[in-house]
Formats: structure tokens, sequence, C-alpha cells
């Protein structure tokens, strides 16, 4: 029996694809002038994850629904890679929560 990796890779080149992305992102931030990032760009970073958050989690309940009902053109393998997938990025996000919030309750407590 032969499993396809055709959606192994494709999480495998997205991650690729995101770590570049981030690693030009930091560079082109460090050749600034400021060197500080504005909350304007902060703020819809953060709206754009989320949404990509959700879009996965929407997109592997259609898929998990779409097997439950027989559909032909999804496979089993796809549907547990992509609620895999959507897994970890709600966990990632939800780890960046909590950073964010032990930051803030961090900056909170600060004695002026």
């Amino acid at each position: 029996m032969t499993v396809p990796v055709n959606p192994l890779t494709s999480a495998l080149a997205q991650m690729q694809a995101m770590a570049t992305q981030a690693a030009g992102a930091s560079a082109a931030e460090a050749q600034g002038s400021s060197g500080a990032a504005s909350a304007g760009e902060f703020a819809s970073a953060l709206k754009a994850s989320i949404d990509k958050i959700s879009g996965d989690q929407q997109k592997a309940v259609g898929e998990s629904q779409a097997f439950e009902l027989g559909a032909s053109n999804v496979s089993l393998n796809d549907v547990m890679v992509d609620m895999q997938k959507a897994n970890i990025g709600f966990q990632f996000g939800l780890q960046v929560r909590n950073k964010l919030v032990a930051a803030y309750t961090d900056i909170m407590q600060i004695q002026v």
C-alpha cells in the first residue's frame, strides 16, 4: 500500500515559504531607519495570522464533513493532515496569545 505524500510535501513547502517570508521581514526591519514596527503593521500581521488559523480550521472541518459524506475527491490522509495543520496553527496562536498576555501583565506591574 502506497501513501501519497503530496499533502506532506505541500505542508513542508508552506512551512519553508513562511520561514523565508519571516526571515525576509526581519531583515527588512533590521535595515529600516526607525527599527521599530508600527502598531498598524503589528495589528494587521496579527489579524492576518488569526484569519489564516481560522481559515485552516474551516478548511479542515469542511474536508472532514466531505469525507464523512463519502465525497470521492477527499481522502482520509488529506483530512488527517489538514486537521493536524489546523491543530498546530491553533496551538501556535494560543501560545502567542499567552505570551502577549504575560507581557502585558508584566508591563502593567512595572512601578513607575
